[in-house]
């Protein structure tokens, strides 16, 4: 029996599962209308929330999951797509699966920002709406609502990634992310992180969640109304 190495800490993972699900969340809500728009808010700050997170985590996190360590140079992403090129094996995200992290982390972010600057001209507004200009707000609004079709099409490359790995090259990626541990195949025990740093994890959670409250509660700004 080969030896497991844990490879994404805790925190990375419950990360990327509740990512998962907020963005989903976040995606059903738009599509119902003003019914839930509140629960879609709310969904976006909490979307927010969990970027902040992982941009901190990116930087301060375990091994793996730190920026520094996955995110190609031009030489290695030249290296790993060249087909006659060995030694491809890469213990946490490979060159490509790298790039996608952070086009998330990019759109993502952009789609929850501009959200704070809108509203959906019936009953709700971000916290933020009306302290831009008139040609600010429209740019929110375009951003808010185009840059979700490139999110779509980036999960869909994910999960077409995952499909092609599982059923092609024969590689479980999804259960690693659930168990954290990948064998002795996959990875050298020298690429295993000795824990998951929870003490860290928990103490950033409470950050970006206070964060948060001051962002969207005790920091929105009081906007008299007026007609442009």
């Amino acid at each position: 029996m080969s030896k497991k190495h844990l490879i994404w800490d805790l925190p990375l993972r419950l990360f990327h599962w509740c990512f998962a699900l907020t963005v989903f969340g976040c995606w059903y809500t738009a599509e119902q209308g003003a019914d839930l728009v509140e629960i879609h808010m709310q969904l976006g700050f909490v979307t927010l929330g969990l970027i902040l997170f992982r941009i901190i985590w990116g930087l301060i996190g375990t091994t793996h999951a730190r920026f520094v360590q996955f995110i190609p140079s031009p030489k290695r992403l030249v290296h790993y797509l060249t087909p006659s090129k060995t030694n491809k094996i890469s213990p946490g995200h490979n060159p490509l699966g790298a790039l996608m992290v952070v086009v998330m982390i990019v759109l993502v972010l952009a789609q929850a920002v501009s959200g704070l600057f809108i509203n959906d001209d019936i009953f709700s507004a971000g916290p933020y709406y009306g302290t831009l200009s008139k040609d600010g707000e429209k740019l929110m609004f375009f951003i808010h609502h185009n840059v979700f079709d490139f999110m779509i099409a980036a999960i869909i490359l994910h999960i077409a990634a995952i499909s092609y790995y599982w059923l092609i090259k024969k590689q479980n990626l999804i259960l690693p992310m659930i168990t954290g541990k990948k064998s002795d195949k996959q990875v050298k025990p020298t690429d295993a992180i000795s824990h998951s740093k929870l003490l860290l994890a928990i103490f950033i959670v409470l950050l970006c969640a206070v964060f948060m409250y001051w962002l969207v509660i005790i920091n929105v700004p009081i906007v008299e109304e007026y007609f442009y």
